[in-house]
């Protein structure tokens, strides 16, 4: 093997420049070029050079300031087995207060980088160091295939750039031979065996090695069994390499839905049960006025476009497009925390907009978002009435607000509204009497010890009442749709802190009253 090496330093350009340019969002460095081992200073025919490898590195500074995306053209020649890229950056300490440099990394292959296109071929985001990309393979979160002759571009994403700038290294290693073969994906089944119309439990928000996640998905799968869910959705950052990785990890009893986590700069939003393989962009932010045409996307892929973790304050993750074109929230993300009670006020506050103005409602959800242990899968789980364990019978019931949410597999609910003639309404529907008929809330609890029960309205919390020391109990109270518009539950445990509501055990999508 013979290697061809060379360093180069791209010209970096000034402030001023860079700032212009970043109206578009976006940066193109200068092109990197490549010459075929079998040129015309190595005029050995292309079998005698299969082996050998050139590298490029490039070097440069981004200033504060810069563009949400920076492209490294890559020429690439013909005859190219593997492309391989790694990457370093300056991480400098800074003031307290003030955000050091994190600096993203993707590519694309020479069918371009527009907006939504097919140039797509990978992202890692900050989760590693370098990547590879052949035929016959590609590092997790990469899409494998042959490295065809043309123009390709390595992503650089500056999340954020300290005061000092964000001084970058990028070598690209093509390594020439034969290309090999594309083996043909694999993807789950959109159906398992379940248990005909029944209560499901899922967990929605899931990271894998295949992002920034460190279990397998052999890892992943076993522990959602061992935390008794039926179903679960890969959501990795930006990628849809993932859904390719579970052959063999479903059956009778998991059904395994494929995603993605739609990773802005302006928010995150769940693409959850779409088609496999299908890839949803995530590079605009709220004022581009793109996200309309990307909800569109998935769901003309079949799945569900539900906003992630919408208060969290990590950078680039607090919800700014609104709930206008989402089918259902993630009001509950992880372990319960002050974010979860604000995204949990802030739905409740969208349930009375809606039954003011008749329009549709948006239903909640609740995931783990688990990345590595120790955190836990299904913890928090939904829980959804399906006709099925289909991948569309259980988006219609997620879509229909059919569901609860529950800290873990032994909290289980029941509840539901009944008056007038013998008339009932469970979680999502509405039960259709006169303002002024008196109609009976009805919660039936299992598996949640020294908790306490509460039903709330668009009025406020207006009954609450303990459960039983073992957990298991039933709480009923009496009302008219003219005094509570809607009804929803919740249960909780005692509270930790002094003048606030204590830690979320279950909660309920709202029963409507009134016609």
């Amino acid at each position: 093997m013979r290697p061809h090496d060379r360093n180069t330093t791209a010209r970096t350009p000034d402030r001023r420049t860079l700032l212009m340019t970043g109206a578009a969002a976006a940066l193109t460095l200068g092109t990197v070029s490549f010459a075929s081992p079998a040129s015309a200073d190595d005029p050995r025919p292309q079998s005698e050079t299969d082996g050998t490898e050139s590298s490029r590195t490039v070097r440069g500074t981004l200033p504060p300031g810069s563009p949400d995306f920076v492209y490294l053209p890559v020429e690439v020649p013909r005859g190219v087995r593997e492309l391989h890229v790694s990457y370093t950056y300056d991480r400098p300490s800074v003031p307290a207060g003030t955000q050091g440099n994190a600096l993203d990394i993707g590519v694309f292959d020479e069918r371009g980088t527009e907006l939504g296109g097919r140039g797509f071929r990978g992202w890692s985001g900050g989760a590693r160091t370098e990547f590879f990309v052949r035929a016959d393979a590609a590092t997790p979160g990469y899409l494998p295939g042959p490295v065809r002759a043309g123009t390709w571009h390595v992503a650089l994403a500056p999340y954020t750039v300290s005061p000092q700038g964000l001084a970058y290294e990028v070598t690209v290693t093509l390594r020439f031979g034969a290309p090999g073969t594309t083996p043909a994906p694999v993807y789950p089944p959109l159906r398992a065996k379940g248990r005909g119309r029944a209560w499901y439990r899922g967990d929605c928000h899931l990271h894998s090695v295949h992002s920034d996640g460190r279990r397998t998905p052999a890892e992943i799968a076993a522990l959602a069994r061992a935390a008794g869910l039926d179903f679960i959705n890969t959501s990795e950052h930006n990628t849809p390499a993932g859904h390719r990785a579970w052959d063999g990890l479903w059956g009778d009893d998991l059904l395994i839905l494929t995603g993605e986590e739609v990773t802005t700069r302006n928010g995150h939003v769940l693409a959850i049960g779409m088609d496999a393989g299908t890839f949803v962009d995530w590079r605009y932010r709220a004022r581009d006025n793109r996200f309309g045409h990307y909800a569109r996307e998935i769901r003309r892929a079949n799945g569900l476009v539900v906003p992630a973790h919408p208060h969290a304050t990590c950078i680039g993750c607090h919800w700014k497009f609104g709930l206008g074109d989402a089918d259902a929230v993630e009001v509950w993300n992880g372990a319960w925390t002050p974010d979860d009670e604000i995204s949990l006020a802030d739905w409740d506050n969208s349930l009375v907009a809606s039954a003011r103005s008749g329009t549709s409602w948006t239903p909640a959800m609740g995931d783990s978002d688990s990345h590595r242990d120790p955190d836990p899968i299904g913890t928090p789980q939904t829980v959804v009435l399906a006709e099925d364990l289909t991948r569309d019978a259980i988006l219609a019931g997620l879509r229909a607000g059919h569901s609860y949410v529950a800290e873990s597999a032994r909290v289980s609910l029941t509840f539901g509204v009944s008056g007038g003639r013998g008339a009932h309404a469970g979680i999502g529907e509405r039960l259709r009497v006169a303002e002024d008929v008196p109609v009976t809330v009805r919660l039936e609890v299992t598996g949640a010890p020294g908790c306490t029960a509460h039903f709330v309205t668009d009025g406020g919390t207006l009954h609450t009442a303990p459960l039983p020391a073992s957990g298991d109990g039933t709480v009923e109270w009496r009302t008219t749709p003219s005094y509570a518009t809607y009804v929803r539950a919740e249960v909780r445990h005692p509270s930790t802190t002094p003048g606030l509501p204590g830690p979320m055990a279950a909660f309920t999508n709202p029963v409507f009253l009134g016609r």
